[in-house]
């Protein structure tokens, strides 16, 4: 992952994109230009949570190890048990990820409980993350799938993007 860090290197401000929002009569506007964007410098403390900038390039190998339960390349990067745990609900009976009745959460990942409450087409068990600005990722495990969405638009529920791409994913798989 050469282009994964906590903020973009002068060498790449080229490639770094703006984020686009809604404008009030319809149509979109950009919303943070690439000048003067906190991700031009690196920060003062880096945050595992929140700040990384990526490529999709990246950002598939990234799951693409996920997938292979740790192994990338013919390198293993985390331990087949380490990627087990983590993509496992962790929370008890009860207590939902974020609001969510169908959704629990590993560590670092939310996990689809229930597909009926989550309403979308996937497998229970299904593992991923949002981040900012509409960039959404998930893993199908049983499905052997990787989804990635990264649109660079703000606030992420101004559309059903995710849910719609989400969907017309499962919908193109034929047996």
């Amino acid at each position: 992952m050469n282009d994964t860090a906590f903020y973009v290197p002068p060498e790449n401000v080229g490639r770094f994109t703006v984020v686009y929002g809604p404008e009030e009569k319809g149509g979109m506007k950009v919303v943070e230009q690439v000048r003067g964007s906190r991700y031009l410098s690196p920060p003062k403390a880096p945050s595992g949570g929140g700040g990384l900038v990526s490529t999709a390039h990246d950002y598939l190998r990234f799951c693409q190890m996920l997938l292979n339960h740790g192994e990338l390349d013919g390198v293993r990067l985390l331990g087949r048990k380490t990627v087990e745990l983590m993509t496992l609900d962790h929370l008890p009976a009860g207590v939902d990820c974020f609001g969510n009745p169908y959704e629990g959460f590993g560590l670092g990942v939310s996990v689809v409980r229930d597909l009926a409450k989550y309403q979308n087409l996937g497998s229970v068990g299904n593992y991923g993350w949002g981040g900012a600005a509409n960039t959404n990722f998930w893993i199908d495990p049983k499905e052997n799938l990787i989804g990635i969405l990264m649109l660079q638009y703000m606030p992420s529920d101004t559309y059903p993007v995710v849910s719609d791409f989400h969907n017309l994913v499962y919908q193109a798989l034929v047996d």
